[in-house]
């Protein structure tokens, strides 16, 4: 049992350390000139504004991930022409810098997502334009390895002008990563794989089911998973619809789909991210084209289905991005097209956004790692 002394010593430390501030990497699209690559923020959770701490030159760094050790950052440089990359980058949390490792090709056009293990074995690359995934793997000092498995998704979908060829959009581990699922926006599959990180043949093995259908015409982009993998939440980019999941025995049948615009809505879609709330209580989903608004739904424990709650202005065009806090007071949004991020406060009890008037400028955000 704790005396009052020890308590009095623990708890203080317990609020200082929950209000220290944590690092937030932003990527960004460099192509146009307004930005020069990764951008690091010691974000303040006891009052929502970000410092600048550091900048590391980047050729379009349009996704990042960090790994589990929080020692290494991953970023897929989304070049066309042969010149897509993932690059290692070694980060020093003590003062915020990122330096560059090592570059590899990923053998695929316009690499546009880049996920890693938790384990730290291998770094899995979404390559949009090429239609395939790159797999890395990952040297002691943290550095990518030579490409070690390249995969090429083949087929169509119904809409000729968006879906005439596969386009990988994203890949993304299961909770206990004995599985991955791969987004293809131009097929309307979620591609399933185990993960063997010891095979001799390569990490990525097709699974029992090996494809998932989402809806026809649909563009399947990002996903996000319920803490245990039973639920799996889909956004649809060229529908602007999340499609719900129930996971069985490592089989994925649909069960729900819901619409992310408000009623009435008419414009140019462009749905691109989905996040669970870290309670797992609320979903959100964001929609740019004409839409610029975060949907938000209630998450059913039971059953995994959703009910819609509202929909949020960005404040802001172009919301290609967004992440949550980990303590989920705070929801940022990386609004592309208007140069920032947008911090809203986040209640937790309803789910609902209110702006708290902090704003990041930053040029073509695009994807927000804390």
């Amino acid at each position: 049992m704790k005396t009052l002394a020890t308590l009095l010593i623990i708890l203080p430390a317990m609020i200082f350390a929950q209000h220290q501030p944590i690092d937030l990497f932003i990527g960004t699209y460099t192509n146009n000139g307004k930005s020069k690559g990764i951008y690091v923020y010691a974000f303040d959770p006891a009052t929502g504004s970000a410092t600048l701490r550091s900048t590391a030159a980047a050729n379009n760094p349009s996704f990042l991930a960090i790994s589990a050790d929080r020692k290494y950052i991953y970023a897929a440089n989304e070049n066309g022409d042969g010149e897509g990359a993932v690059s290692a980058y070694a980060y020093d949390e003590a003062t915020g810098r990122l330096s560059l490792l090592n570059q590899q090709l990923t053998q695929g056009d316009a690499p546009c997502h880049v996920a890693v293990d938790r384990g730290g074995t291998h770094v899995v690359v979404s390559n949009y334009g090429g239609g395939s995934i790159s797999v890395f793997p990952i040297e002691p000092d943290g550095s990518l390895g030579a490409i070690s498995q390249l995969i090429q998704h083949t087929g169509s979908g119904p809409d000729q002008s968006r879906q005439q060829a596969p386009h990988v959009h994203s890949a993304f581990f299961t909770p206990d990563e004995r599985r991955i699922y791969v987004q293809d926006l131009g097929t309307d599959n979620v591609h399933i794989y185990d993960f063997r990180p010891a095979s001799a043949d390569g990490p990525l093995i097709p699974a029992a089911q090996p494809v998932a259908k989402s809806s026809p015409g649909g563009g399947p982009r990002h996903l996000t998973q319920s803490a245990d993998g039973k639920f799996v939440y889909l956004i649809e980019e060229m529908i602007a619809n999340v499609l719900v999941y129930r996971q069985q025995n490592g089989r994925l049948e649909a069960i729900q789909e819901v619409e992310i615009n408000e009623a009435g809505f008419t414009g140019k879609n462009g749905a691109a991210d989905i996040k669970l709330s870290p309670d797992g209580r609320f979903l959100y989903a964001s929609n740019r084209g004409d839409a610029n608004t975060l949907a938000i739904y209630r998450v059913n424990a039971t059953d995994g289905t959703l009910t819609k709650v509202g929909n949020q202005s960005v404040l802001g065009r172009g919301p290609r991005n967004f992440n949550i806090s980990p303590d989920g007071k705070y929801l940022l949004v990386a609004n592309q097209n208007t140069d920032e991020v947008v911090v809203f406060s986040r209640d937790a009890a309803t789910g609902l956004l209110q702006d708290t008037g902090h704003r990041i400028a930053v040029g073509s955000p695009v994807c927000l790692v804390f």
